[in-house]
């Protein structure tokens, strides 16, 4: 399954020294991967995938968000290769892995 959606990267506050970004997946897809991942998802209800934006492609995974869909981190050497910072808007790429 693979899914492409434009999304605003937003800031998580983990804890006082450390931050998070993440894009969140439309809830309609976040829906069916739910479905499809069923009970092949990893810690933290996570599921493998393979992302890219722009011209980054990376191995890393999503996770349950509390509005039942789902998020993706970006990580800063993406978000420096790709010039973006919370508040832009991305063209993201996700495909599950290890789904047939």
């Amino acid at each position: 399954m693979k899914v492409v959606f434009s999304a605003e990267l937003w800031l998580w506050d983990a804890r006082r020294t450390e931050t998070w970004t993440f894009v969140s997946l439309p809830a309609s897809e976040s829906e069916e991967i739910r479905d499809l991942a069923g009970g092949l998802r990893r810690g933290f209800g996570s599921v493998r995938v393979r992302a890219t934006i722009g011209n980054s492609t990376w191995t890393t995974s999503i996770f349950p968000a509390s509005q039942a869909g789902y998020v993706l981190p970006v990580k800063r050497p993406i978000r420096v290769a790709e010039s973006l910072d919370v508040g832009d808007m991305a063209t993201v790429t996700v495909e599950l892995i290890g789904f047939t």
